[in-house]
């Protein structure tokens, strides 16, 4: 059986050991020898202290409990490492049993081995060294004279020695007590260093865990767009390839049998001509919507106010849409709300929702009807709101499909699609400009019965033409731009106050309190952004509405920072009727992907 099994084990079978000595142990004198011999021989070899105080012990609690065992002998034998090992090993004869004391007593000490041998048994202990302070010949010489001369020494002899023994343990205990009690006493002031570095260190990473927690969020919310963008380039390959190599196609093919077929009638030359512009027409219609789209998409489009007569927009609609009905398919257009002769609006975005709306209904209703219906009703705010209604009863949107065809280049997979045409813009551009325009866009469906989709947008009801201001204020630095300008605001305002710089803009319009600010965007020191962000910033003249004039191109980070702003109009084209309009209209919507703040913070 194993006390405890010895670390230097595994390493036996790779060093032999050098055996040093061996002598009986017949006599009590003999017991009393081998725990001096082993200490003698531990401190000859570099062990500590204490390492050879307890070989020592082991060796004599061992002996003790083997004395009268037949042929009892001890052998001492060296490997030498590393790490060096010195071995003891006690060997007996017969059938004597090491007491189990004895064995549990010598491997608290040290790792300590048993094993019965055909005609008696053997024990060993190891104890580990350091460097050893010789060569090992040298060292084994040395051993073999100290073991040698060594004499089995009294009872009291032995009690003297371990009396001695006992008295250096205590000794080096009460010194590493002390030793402990200092350490102790550093330990506690370092611990209150070290719990007033944590309190300290837990408030700040509770800070940086916050901000962690809401980089993740920030990432997620990142990582899931950029799903979304590749879902869409992967929808956009597979629809918008189809419907690009179409037209495409069909110009190349024909174009090259009127090359072939010079000598073709002149009715069917005239006949494939007319074929390749409806293709080239069908090709330019699709790369305009695709590029509306992508303004749209990027903030580039903003509303352009306007009067906007509504019954004429229907009209036109009536006339440009009917011819895309099939037999059996009514087309029913308005009328027109009873109100305003005039509203205020974006007429080409109205007309592409509606256009949009409409002619995907008529797509996908094979009998039955498409019906446009408009009406004026109070909203939550109590203003009016336009409220139009494209109903069909086509084949319907299944309800898990409602929300993604307003995913851009989605269409809805089915037998429906064949001989349709199309790129799955439509309806996610139509939502987008309701958007822009202040309003919403709701869908409602059920396959087999049709679909309805209802448009809310704000009812504004466009300035009367002799609608005049009391006090505008122009701000641009170009004199000669202000020359232009000038004459236009005469026509719309009682008074105007001219101002040549951003930091005069901001002391005319706290002096005069205008109705109405015209502002140019690049001032020099002090900017239209830092104008606009000041306005905004100032409770007493953030209802002052503001219109941007700029010569410029706007990313979308620009026009996030104009947000406050009514309208941005180009320099170009200007008017005394779109300046007041433009003065009329409500605040732009929100966008719908979070943008940077408008002062560009």
């Amino acid at each position: 059986m194993s006390a405890r099994p010895g670390p230097s084990a595994e390493h036996a079978a790779e060093v032999p050991p050098v055996h040093l000595e061996s002598t009986p142990l017949g006599t009590v004198q003999d017991t009393f020898a081998l725990r001096r011999s082993a200490r003698a021989v531990a401190d000859l070899l570099g062990a500590d202290g204490q390492d050879a105080v307890r070989l020592a012990t082991a060796l004599s609690e061992l002996g003790r409990g083997l004395f009268g065992a037949d042929r009892l002998a001890a052998a001492f034998d060296l490997r030498p490492g590393p790490p060096a090992v010195l071995r003891v090993t006690l060997t007996w004869q017969g059938g004597h049993r090491l007491p189990e004391e004895a064995l549990e007593a010598s491997g608290r000490l040290l790792p300590t081995h048993q094993e019965r041998t055909g005609d008696g048994g053997l024990v060993r202990v190891e104890q580990r060294l350091g460097p050893l302070p010789g060569t090992v010949p040298e060292l084994a010489g040395r051993i073999r004279d100290l073991l040698a001369a060594h004499t089995g020494p009294s009872a009291l002899e032995d009690s003297r020695a371990q009396t001695r023994d006992l008295i250096a343990a205590l000794e080096h205990t009460r010194a590493q007590r002390e030793e402990l009690r200092r350490l102790n006493s550093e330990l506690e002031e370092t611990n209150r260093g070290v719990l007033a570095l944590y309190s300290e260190l837990s408030e700040e990473l509770e800070e940086t865990n916050r901000g962690v927690v809401a980089l993740y969020a920030e990432l997620d919310e990142k990582s899931q767009q950029l799903r979304e963008a590749s879902e869409a380039k992967s929808r956009f390959w597979a629809n918008v390839s189809h419907e690009l190599r179409t037209p495409v196609n069909a110009v190349v093919g024909l174009a090259e049998l009127l090359r072939a077929d010079a000598d073709a009638p002149a009715e069917e030359r005239a006949h494939q001509l007319s074929l390749i512009a409806d293709s080239g027409r069908t090709l330019l219609a699709l790369v305009d919507e695709l590029l509306d789209v992508a303004k749209a998409e990027s903030g580039t489009l903003d509303p352009q106010w306007a009067p906007l007569d509504l019954r004429a927009v229907l009209a036109h609609l009536d006339g440009t849409l009917r011819g895309l009905a099939r037999p059996g398919v009514a087309l029913r257009i308005g009328p027109a709300p009873a109100g305003p002769e005039a509203l205020l609006g974006d007429e080409t975005m109205l007309v592409r929702i509606l256009r949009n709306l409409l002619s995907n209904a008529l797509k996908f209703t094979e009998r039955g009807s498409v019906e446009l219906a408009t009406r004026v009703e109070d909203g939550p705010d109590g203003g009016p709101v336009l409220v139009l209604t494209v109903t069909d009863t086509g084949i319907g949107i299944p309800a898990d499909q409602q929300e993604r065809v307003f995913e851009e280049f989605y269409q809805v997979r089915g037998p429906h699609q064949r001989g349709r045409r199309g790129t799955g813009l439509g309806l996610p551009y139509a939502r987008r400009l309701t958007e822009i325009l202040g309003g919403t866009l709701r869908l409602d469906s059920e396959p087999g019965r049709g679909t309805a989709i209802t448009v809310r947008l704000p009812a504004h009801p466009a300035p009367p033409a002799d609608t005049r201001w009391a006090v505008l204020v122009a701000v641009d630095d170009d004199a000669v731009f202000r020359g232009v300008l000038r004459p236009l605001l005469d026509e719309i305002a009682d008074r105007v106050v001219e101002a040549h710089d951003g930091a005069a803009a901001l002391a005319a319009v706290r002096d005069a309190r205008p109705d109405g600010i015209v502002l140019d965007l690049h001032l020099g020191e002090v900017d239209g952004y830092q104008v606009l962000a000041d306005l905004r910033a100032d409770p007493e003249l953030r209802q002052v509405p503001v219109v941007i004039l700029t010569s410029a191109s706007l990313t979308a980070a620009d026009r996030a920072r104009l947000a406050h702003a009514r309208a941005v109009l180009p320099k170009s084209g200007l008017s005394a009727a779109r300046i007041a309009a433009a003065l009329s209209a409500p605040r732009a919507a929100a966008p719908r992907r979070p943008l940077p703040p408008e002062d560009g913070s």
